[in-house]
């Protein structure tokens, strides 16, 4: 496999959220106590406002987003992510990557295993046959960050920091990642992410947000509008693992480039192995700065997600797999319930070189950019 690219640099995902008004200088309180892990280690919660309205809550457990609060077309606040009130719910078996950042390596990786530098590495076996957003212990969701507020002259800022050492969930390197939530007087919510290695490894990040616009524990995210500028996706086998394809959407479910409602085709797909969509798309136009990839509208509330990336693929997952369990304020999240819009480099990347690299090697820096737009109408 080639080295990442200058083209596909890698390094912060961003995401902003952009809504109407003129915005006063945002704030950042706490830390404020979420409780403890098992293991006894404490989490907290910084909480990023301004007076716009505009409210996301960060944990330290994953450097998770756990609550975002965005207006609808009448101006009414609603959460509209999924996840839980205490620390003890994201340590449960009810929590599906609510919000967290995923790595070392999201999505799959085909029975846990790749090669490199004439080594072959075994990783934890957790989605059936193969491996899944990093591990079972010690993945990026799982661990507690550190957390330090690092304001600007204007902005919120939330930065966190995690060293993954050498061997870690099986993979090689010592790996050093930051995460940056920052919060501006223009109402954009940025999200950086920055990773170095000391040895060749493996790294591919996502944000797992799931997003229903009607509110987190609205009963379907069918009724969605979706566009995803792509033209091509990526087919799987039926245990959800590349083929190492790159097939056309035109004449298919999987063809959003024109706004679809996410369930209207969604039949052809439930008797596949995702039940669902859970694909990973190929964008088009990519560049150095964030570049269009998809967008998200919900009819009854009004509240659009636009969503720019600078990584090459993006996972479309409706929330097939949700179990029904109880979130925050005892909202139920069922199957369909939510989306998930994952930026990222494709899946299994690192047994296709066909695909792009993600690689990490000494003296590279790991940068990648998202932006997410709110608004309403």
């Amino acid at each position: 496999m080639q080295p990442f690219g200058t083209a596909a640099a890698w390094g912060g995902i961003i995401m902003a959220i952009s809504l109407a008004g003129t915005a006063p200088a945002a704030e950042v309180t706490g830390p404020t106590p979420f409780g403890k892990t098992a293991d006894g280690t404490e989490v907290a919660v910084y909480t990023l406002k301004n007076k716009n309205g505009l409210l996301a809550k960060v944990m330290t457990r994953g450097a998770t987003l756990i609550e975002l609060q965005a207006p609808d077309k009448a101006g009414k606040l609603a959460n509209i992510v999924l996840g839980f009130a205490y620390v003890a719910g994201y340590e449960s078996d009810r929590n599906q990557y609510f919000g967290c950042t995923v790595g070392r390596v999201c999505n799959r990786i085909a029975k846990g295993k790749f090669k490199l530098e004439g080594k072959e590495y075994q990783l934890a076996i957790n989605n059936g046959l193969n491996h899944l957003h990093g591990g079972v212990k010690r993945s990026f969701d799982k661990v507690v960050w550190k957390a330090s507020v690092a304001n600007t002259a204007r902005d919120a800022v939330v930065r966190f920091s995690y060293t993954s050492p050498d061997g870690e969930e099986g993979y090689p390197g010592a790996v050093k990642v930051t995460a940056t939530y920052t919060l501006t007087d223009n109402n954009e919510i940025r999200l950086d992410y920055e990773a170095t290695s000391d040895k060749a490894t493996p790294v591919n990040l996502t944000n797992h947000s799931y997003f229903n616009l009607n509110g987190a524990g609205a009963p379907s995210v069918l009724d969605h509008e979706l566009t995803v500028a792509a033209n091509s996706y990526t087919p799987t086998d039926d245990t959800q693992i590349p083929t190492g394809k790159i097939e056309p959407v035109k004449g298919t479910a999987f063809d959003f480039t024109e706004p679809h409602k996410i369930g209207e085709r969604i039949e052809s797909l439930l008797k596949t192995a995702a039940k669902g969509y859970d694909h990973n798309y190929v964008l088009t136009k990519r560049d150095k700065m964030p570049t269009f990839a998809a967008k998200l509208r919900d009819p009854a509330s009004g509240r659009v997600l636009s969503v720019t990336t600078t990584q090459p693929g993006v996972q479309v997952y409706c929330g097939n797999f949700l179990q029904g369990q109880k979130g925050k304020d005892g909202k139920t999240y069922a199957p369909r319930s939510a989306l998930c819009l994952e930026t990222q480099h494709f899946p299994d990347a690192v047994n296709h070189p066909e695909f792009a690299s993600i690689i990490l090697t000494p003296g590279q820096t790991l940068r990648e950019s998202t932006t997410w737009v709110l608004s309403a109408e």
